[in-house]
């Protein structure tokens, strides 16, 4: 047995027989080199597992599973970066992206990935993630298997609503955001109007700063309503993503090409008398032959099915999508729209304050105005009284009236000049 291993296995590299019979010599410092580092430890920590919760499509019952990131891509057919959409440590803006075998859909607290056989949430405490799952539990054992039953003829018929697995997981999925964001539109509107309305009575520090809070609250959240209301807008505009997200029909697709490829396959081993002959080729020769009849069956099954995918594509009937993401399209947009109407309003309650502001400094500037005016009327008589005061001799001392004449023609002038200014200054603001 030993020296059948040692035939089949392949030759070590020198590289590691020396790692490993370093790992056993002791070093310098006699100690043993990686002493006391868990290295199965770090392999299981390196693993990346995560709890996710998965809903089944055909029972709707819901099972905690812990799997790591690269089970995951290999599961649903996903690349990295597309995971990276899901993970809680990084913050992504909303997105919906249709991949050939699975949906990925980051809307708000609901990040989950949607294939045509389950669903894989993140397993969080969440209540919002919590109601995703049960409500769509309860739609699944809702629906049950009447919308899809057998004619008489034997073919299978579907109801005119009908919806597959993937469009009733995206819809939760799509009604939970909306059903969100309004939530918290319909919030911030209730609070901002009494707000602003108290600001207009009364302006002052604390009212403003409570403003401009609000105001940042309602820009952070109409970037994040936009960001969904786009999503599903870009969505819509192109048919060729809304055909992608078309799971079930292009796994029943690929099923229907397998069986026929299958079929094809093992008709190759009949006898020419239309017998199957019961025992496999064990010619090497004939060996090589069938398995290059069976890769060359698949690759006609193959390109067979590219062909199909595209002309599917290009005529598949995406009515049902195009209204199920043009309903929340105006459900998001109904929420964009109170945003914004909320913006405008206080935008015009910024003016009016504005105005207000700008009234009452038009006032203290009159108001300064005019005691500068007045001071200058008041320099007059301080002038007067100082040329009176000097030390030189004029008739105008000898008249026992000089002094009331003085007065009343110093107040006159100053009158005078008061009243022009102020009449200038006053048609000036």
């Amino acid at each position: 047995m030993a020296d059948l291993k040692e035939r089949l296995l392949p030759p070590k590299p020198a590289s590691a027989t020396n790692l490993r019979d370093s790992s056993h010599r002791p070093s310098a410092s006699g100690r043993q080199p990686f002493q006391g580092v868990d290295v199965i430890g770090l392999k299981k920590r390196g693993q990346g597992l995560r709890s996710w919760i998965r809903v089944d499509a055909a029972t709707g019952d819901s099972q905690i599973i812990e799997v790591d990131k690269f089970t995951i891509m290999r599961r649903c057919d996903l690349p990295a970066r597309d995971l990276r959409l899901l993970d809680p440590l990084f913050v992504y803006p909303s997105t919906i992206l249709g991949r050939e075998k699975a949906i990925v859909v980051n809307l708000e607290q609901i990040r989950c990935i949607i294939t045509a056989d389950e669903v894989l949430l993140l397993n969080s405490l969440d209540s919002y993630v919590l109601q995703y799952v049960v409500e769509l539990q309860r739609r699944l054992k809702a629906a049950g298997g009447g919308e899809v039953w057998r004619s008489e003829g034997g073919e299978l018929k579907t109801s005119p609503d009908y919806l597959p697995f993937e469009f009733r997981a995206l819809e939760v999925a799509l009604e939970a955001a909306c059903t969100f964001l309004d939530t918290q539109a319909a919030e911030l509107e209730i609070e901002a109007y009494p707000l602003l309305d108290e600001l207009t009575s009364k302006i002052s520090t604390l009212n403003l700063e409570r403003v401009r809070r609000l105001k940042s609250r309602l820009v952070a959240l109409t970037r994040r309503v936009q960001k969904v209301r786009d999503e599903i807008e870009q969505l819509m505009d192109d048919d060729g993503d809304m055909a992608e997200m078309y799971l079930t029909e292009k796994k029943s697709r690929m099923d229907s090409l397998f069986y026929g490829a299958e079929q094809s396959v093992m008709s190759g081993y009949r006898s020419n008398d239309g017998h199957q002959s019961i025992s496999a080729p064990v010619s090497p020769v004939s060996s090589h032959q069938d398995g290059r009849k069976l890769e060359k069956t698949f690759s006609i099954a193959k390109s067979r099915h590219d062909g199909m995918s595209s002309a599917a594509s290009a005529t598949e009937n995406i009515e049902e999508l195009e209204m199920l993401l043009e309903a929340y399209f105006v459900v998001i947009d109904s929420s964009l729209n109170k945003l914004t109407s909320l913006k405008e309003y206080i935008d015009d309650t910024e003016d009016f304050i504005n105005i207000q502001l700008d009234n009452v400094r038009n006032q203290l500037i009159q108001f300064e105005l005019l005691l500068t005016t007045a001071t200058f009327v008041v320099a007059i008589f301080g002038v007067v009284a100082g040329i009176f005061g000097m030390n030189f001799m004029i008739p105008l001392f000898d008249s026992p009236k000089a002094f009331t004449w003085v007065l009343v023609i110093t107040g006159v002038t100053g009158a005078i000049i008061f009243s022009l200014e102020s009449g200038a200054e006053t048609s000036a603001i």
